[in-house]
C-alpha cells in the first residue's frame, strides 16, 4: 500500500487528483499539498520519521508548473536526499518529459489525468518501491541532518552542532553560524547522538560535551559555557555531566 503525497497549486486539480489516488486500491493514504514549499515541508517530516514511520511518503504526484519553487526545482531538491520518495509528474505540458526522466521519475502523466493512465503510473511506482523494499538500501547520513532554510534544504553536520534546545515538539539546533528548527523531539536527538558525545543537562537543553569550554559552580549553581552562552545545568543532570567531563579530561 502505497502512501502518497499529491502537489498542485490549482485547488480544483488537486482535488481530482486527489480523488483518482484514494480510489486506487493499490493507495493506502493520499494527502495533498498546494505548492512545493509546502510538499517540502511534509517530506521532511518524512524523513524524519523513516521509511517505516507514521508520516512516510512513498511516491509524490508533482505538478510542473507552479508559482515559486516549481515541480522540476523540487525533484532536483529530492534527488539530494539519502532515500528520497518516487516523483511522478503529473502536468498539463509536454515540453518538459526529457528533464523528468533525467531526474529518474517514474512517470510522466499528461492533463487532463485519466483514470486508466494514472492506474498505469501508480502500477509503475508499486513496482519500483516493492523491489526497493527488498534491495539493501544505504541508511540515511548519520554525520548530517536536512534542515529547511527558506524553502530549500541543506544539510547540517552533526560536528557543527554545539547544542540543541527543545521548543515544544521542534528542536533548535545551534551551530557557530546559527540556529536551524526541525520538527523532531529532543528526547529524539539525545537518544540518537548519545553515542556522538551529546549530553542532557537540562529538561530543554542537550549539549555536545566537545563544545563544552567551561564548567561553572556559583553559589550551589551550575552552568556551562558554550561558545558564548552561558546555559545552565539542572541537579538531576550535574553529576552525570560532570562524570563525563572528568572522563573526557
Amino acid at each position: 500500500m502505497l502512501r502518497a503525497l499529491a502537489v498542485d497549486d490549482e485547488r480544483p486539480s488537486l482535488e481530482e487528483l486527489l480523488y483518482l489516488l484514494q480510489a486506487d486500491p493499490r493507495i493506502g493514504s493520499a494527502e495533498g499539498a498546494g505548492d512545493a514549499t509546502e510538499a517540502l515541508r511534509r517530506i521532511n517530516r518524512a524523513l524524519e520519521s523513516g521509511p517505516g514511520g507514521p508520516e512516510a511518503i512513498d511516491v509524490v504526484f508533482l505538478d510542473i508548473q507552479m508559482p515559486g519553487l516549481d515541480g522540476l526545482d523540487l525533484a532536483r531538491l529530492l534527488t539530494g536526499f539519502a532515500r528520497p520518495p518516487l516523483v511522478v509528474f503529473v502536468t498539463a505540458h509536454e515540453d518538459f518529459a526529457v528533464q523528468a526522466f533525467d531526474l529518474k521519475a517514474v512517470d510522466y502523466v499528461l492533463k487532463p489525468v485519466r483514470k486508466e493512465r494514472l492506474a498505469e503510473a501508480v502500477r509503475r511506482a508499486a513496482e519500483l518501491r516493492g523491489t526497493a523494499t527488498r534491495i539493501p538500501v544505504s541508511e540515511p547520513d548519520p554525520d548530517h541532518i536536512p534542515v529547511e532554510l527558506g524553502g530549500v534544504t541543506r544539510f547540517v553536520a552533526v560536528e557543527d552542532i554545539t547544542h540543541v534546545e527543545a521548543q515544544g515538539d521542534y528542536a533548535r539546533l545551534h551551530t557557530d553560524r546559527g540556529s536551524h528548527l526541525v520538527r523532531i523531539p529532543l528526547s529524539t536527538l539525545e537518544e540518537r547522538w548519545r553515542s556522538r558525545g551529546f549530553v542532557r543537562i537540562h529538561r530543554r537543553h542537550l549539549v555536545a560535551l566537545r563544545h563544552i569550554g567551561e564548567l561553572r559552580l556559583d553559589a550551589g549553581t551550575v552552568s556551562v559555557l558554550v561558545g558564548a552562552e552561558e546555559l545552565q545545568v539542572s541537579r538531576r543532570h550535574t553529576r552525570e555531566l560532570r562524570d563525563l567531563l572528568m572522563r573526557r579530561g
